[in-house]
């Protein structure tokens, strides 16, 4: 059974001898000509499928091992974290950029923190999710650190998971500016990979206690 690459953002298949790889896409936001190119490389390198991930990313499944390296020559992007101890990509919905139904601008501030954060190193994986409304299409209340928009502004919660131990975040605070957000989360992270000792956000949460956390956060 052929082990995983992350070096090379490449994830071992069923068959034991292929790998899925997935180009970094930000927000899961990609222009024609750049999907145009992702299916002409896995094309070229007979790539048995495309995989839209729930993390907005295409992962192209099924690469030869001898492959890799002038797949990702061609290709020109960076490998997706799609493992590892680190920030993950921003999950991020249409927002007032392309919904009717956005309160906010989650695409600028999703883009503005996937930029910032994406792939630092951490204790644990952290998720993040930005939603522009209380639709929550990006999920944000099962994500390590969720924003939501509101009419008022930005909520922010911490602690959720969708992994093997399932739990919504809780809410940290509410009618914040885009520049407090940001802020916010920037604060959030650093706490966690100074204190935290390879647990995710949630369980560190619990460990010193909420309401520690906010006060220390605040």
């Amino acid at each position: 059974m052929a082990k995983d690459m992350l070096g090379k953002g490449a994830i071992s298949q069923r068959d034991g001898k292929t790998f899925a790889v997935a180009p970094h896409i930000s927000g899961g936001i990609i222009d024609v000509a750049g999907l145009r190119k992702i299916v002409d490389i896995a094309e070229k390198y007979n790539a048995q499928a495309l995989k839209l991930t729930s993390a907005q990313r295409i992962a192209i499944v099924g690469i030869k091992p001898e492959d890799l390296d002038n797949l990702w020559d061609d290709l020109q992007m960076k490998p997706a974290h799609a493992a590892g101890l680190c920030v993950r990509s921003v999950k991020i919905c249409p927002g007032t950029t392309f919904c009717k139904k956005g309160q906010q601008d989650s695409v600028g501030i999703g883009l503005k923190l996937d930029e910032k954060n994406y792939g630092k190193e951490l204790p644990s994986k952290l998720k993040i999710g930005v939603s522009g409304c209380l639709n929550s299409c990006s999920e944000h209340i099962i994500k390590d650190i969720g924003i939501v928009g509101t009419s008022k502004g930005w909520n922010i919660t911490v602690g959720g998971s969708a992994g093997l131990k399932p739990r919504l975040g809780v809410t940290l605070n509410e009618n914040l500016s885009d520049e407090e957000a940001l802020d916010t989360v920037d604060r959030i992270i650093e706490y966690y990979k100074r204190h935290s000792k390879k647990k995710r956000l949630g369980e560190f949460i619990d460990e010193i206690g909420f309401e520690k956390f906010k006060a220390e956060i605040q």
